[in-house]
């Protein structure tokens, strides 16, 4: 628990970066749009000020994750990181909602563009300060698997896309004339960036309703499972969960029912050891059951409400009940 607040509590740092960008990048494209008069350097100066709400609320929500546990929330407040990618996704939805609301009544009354040079000039700027942060946060949210992050990478790279679009329709009206392709230009970019709003607000849901670990991770898992399968080792329940920076995988293991405590005990921690050595950072969740009692093997649903008997179990034959060989303890140290 402490190795997570230390990684969101550095992840700080990261947020305070984008603030910074947000704020340069704001009074950068307002000067273009207050040079140019170009709808289009607007609706992009109107998405920075969603940058900097977002990157307000990403500080907000990795402060709140780097928060240890507590008595209301025992496994620690990671999950905090999901709103925050969810209300940047939002966001993003309503600034392509602005920039279309914008740029219609240019669209129908055009207006021409003065001193492009200089406002494109200026739009560039703020997009190269864009561009850096958001390689910088892909990275951070890649390498500490931040949902925030790399929310927040996403939305400034579709402001790097924005104005790239945006000065490619202002360079065009400058070189033809036509100026209704500043506000055709908006709106095309404002449908791009739609796209990508929906991805952010999805992969939050998904995170919120506690989905399962990806496809890759969960492979590795298995292979760890697989080999001591090999060796006679039964288990069932498996399930996995991410939340957000944090992984969960618990399972049921099952083994003969003369073992004593003290043996099942070691068999775990030497499973636990090595999927927290195949995935990094998950909290393992193992449940010791005897093979030779059937009720181990009724008891793998998750609203499972029935109680077993208090009763020993009777004395069946140290093996699986696919009459597989009979469990071997492994000599592999947790």
């Amino acid at each position: 628990m402490t190795s997570n607040k230390t990684n969101h509590s550095s992840l700080t740092r990261f947020a305070w970066l984008s603030i910074a960008a947000a704020i340069a990048t704001i009074a950068l494209k307002a000067s273009a749009y207050l040079l140019t008069g170009s709808v289009g350097l607007l609706s992009d100066a109107l998405e920075s000020i969603v940058n900097l709400v977002g990157a307000l609320m990403a500080l907000a929500m990795l402060t709140i994750a780097a928060r240890p546990a507590d008595e209301e929330h025992d496994y620690g407040h990671s999950k905090a990181e999901y709103f925050s990618s969810g209300v940047e996704g939002t966001l993003i939805l309503l600034a392509a909602g602005s920039i279309i609301i914008t740029a219609i009544p240019r669209l129908i009354a055009p207006k021409p563009l003065a001193q492009v040079g200089l406002g494109l000039g200026v739009s560039v700027a703020a997009s190269l300060i864009n561009l850096f942060v958001a390689q910088v946060l892909i990275r951070a949210g890649k390498q500490h698997h931040s949902i925030t992050l790399e929310a927040d990478a996403r939305h400034l790279m579709t402001d790097v896309w924005t104005s790239a679009g945006v000065l490619a329709g202002v360079g065009a009206v400058a070189l033809t004339g036509w100026v209704e392709l500043d506000p055709i230009v908006a709106i095309l970019v404002a449908v791009n960036i739609i796209r990508s709003g929906f991805s952010i607000v999805r992969k939050s849901v998904l995170g919120l309703m506690d989905t399962a670990l990806p496809i890759e991770e969960q492979k590795e898992l298995q292979k760890v499972l697989e080999l001591y399968f090999q060796r006679g080792v039964r288990y069932h329940a498996l399930r996995t969960r991410a939340s957000a920076a944090r992984k969960f995988v618990s399972f049921h293991v099952l083994v003969p029912g003369l073992w004593t405590v003290q043996r099942g005990h070691r068999l775990l921690e030497s499973i636990e050891a090595d999927i927290r050595q195949a995935l990094p950072g998950v909290t393992v969740f193992t449940h010791l059951e005897p093979l030779n009692d059937p009720a181990s093997w009724d008891d793998t649903s998750l609203d499972r409400t029935e109680i077993p008997p208090l009763e020993s179990p009777a004395p069946y034959p140290q093996q699986s009940p696919d009459g597989d060989a009979p469990i071997h303890e492994t000599n592999k140290g947790s």
